[in-house]
C-alpha cells in the first residue's frame, strides 16, 4: 500500500483482525454485485469505501423516480441512465482507487459462467428467484462464495453460502422452484431503511469473507423484523436432494 492507501484505510488497519495484511487483501479482490437496487446500493457503495480492488456491478435496468426511495447509489438526475452507471459513478467518485467494471446484460447462465470464475466473492441483490437461483447455481459450480440478501415490507434476510465447502448448504436448498412466483417490493412496498440495513450486514460479510476475518453467516440465517426491531438466527441444513449442490 502506498501513503495515501494507508491513510484511506487507516481504520481498518488498527483494527488486529483486518490489519496492513487483511486490507490488502481486499485491495487484491474482485466482488461481483447482482443488482444495483435497494440491497446492491449499499454494497457496492461499502465496498469501494472499504477499497475492494475490482467491483463489477451487473444489472440491465434503468433508474425510476420510485427507486429514490431507497436505492441510495442513485441521485434524482441519474432517472433514465442505466443503474451500473449511476452506481459506478457513485462508486467511484466515493474512491477513486477502485477499478470499476459494469455489465449491462440479463445474466444468463453463459455470462455467470464467464463472469463468477473472476471473483472472489459474489453479492446478491436482486428482486426476482430466477437470477438468484442462476448466480448460486454458477457459484456453487465454481465453488465462490455467496453473500445473499432479501427484503420485503418490513422484514429482511442475509445468508453467506461457502461454495467451496461441499458439506454446507447452498441458497438451492432453501426453496422450491416454486419460489419464483413470490412477491417482488414493487407489489408489496418495503421500507426503505431495512434494504440499507440488510445491504450493509451484506457489505460486512462480504468484507469478512475477503480479508478472511470473523465468522461469515455461513449455514446460518439472520431474520429481521423490523417492525418490532427484533433479530432471529436460524441454522441451515444440505438438503441431501437439492438440485444443485448434492450432484
Amino acid at each position: 500500500m502506498n501513503d495515501e492507501q494507508q491513510e484511506r484505510y487507516s481504520r481498518h488497519i488498527n483494527l488486529p483482525a483486518i490489519g496492513p495484511d487483511g486490507q490488502q487483501k481486499l485491495i487484491d479482490s474482485t466482488a461481483l454485485i447482482v443488482g444495483l437496487g435497494g440491497l446492491g446500493s449499499p454494497v457496492a457503495m461499502y465496498l469501494a469505501a472499504a477499497g475492494v480492488g475490482h467491483l463489477i456491478l451487473a444489472d440491465f435496468d434503468a433508474v425510476e423516480l420510485s427507486n429514490l426511495q431507497r436505492q441510495v447509489a442513485h441521485r434524482t438526475d441519474a432517472i433514465g441512465e442505466l443503474k451500473t452507471n449511476s452506481a459506478s459513478q457513485t462508486c467511484l467518485a466515493m474512491n477513486p482507487g477502485v477499478k470499476v467494471e459494469t455489465f449491462n446484460e440479463v445474466l444468463d447462465h453463459e455470462t455467470l459462467a464467464s463472469l463468477v470464475p473472476q471473483c472472489d466473492v459474489v453479492i446478491e441483490g436482486s428482486d426476482n428467484f430466477p437470477t438468484r437461483f442462476a448466480v448460486n447455481e454458477a457459484c456453487v459450480k465454481h465453488q465462490i462464495p455467496l453473500v445473499s440478501g432479501a427484503a420485503i415490507r418490513f422484514d429482511g434476510q442475509v445468508s453467506v453460502f461457502a461454495g467451496h465447502d461441499k458439506e454446507l448448504p447452498c441458497y438451492r436448498c432453501l426453496y422450491s422452484s416454486n419460489a419464483d412466483a413470490a412477491e417482488t417490493c414493487a407489489q408489496a412496498g418495503v421500507l426503505s431503511p431495512i434494504v440499507g440495513i440488510i445491504g450493509t450486514i451484506q457489505a460486512a460479510e462480504a468484507i469478512k469473507v475477503l480479508a478472511e476475518f470473523g465468522s461469515p453467516l455461513y449455514g446460518r440465517l439472520l431474520l429481521l423484523d423490523a417492525l418490532t426491531m427484533q433479530w432471529n438466527e436460524i441454522s441451515l441444513h444440505k438438503n441431501p436432494e437439492c438440485p444443485v449442490c448434492s450432484l
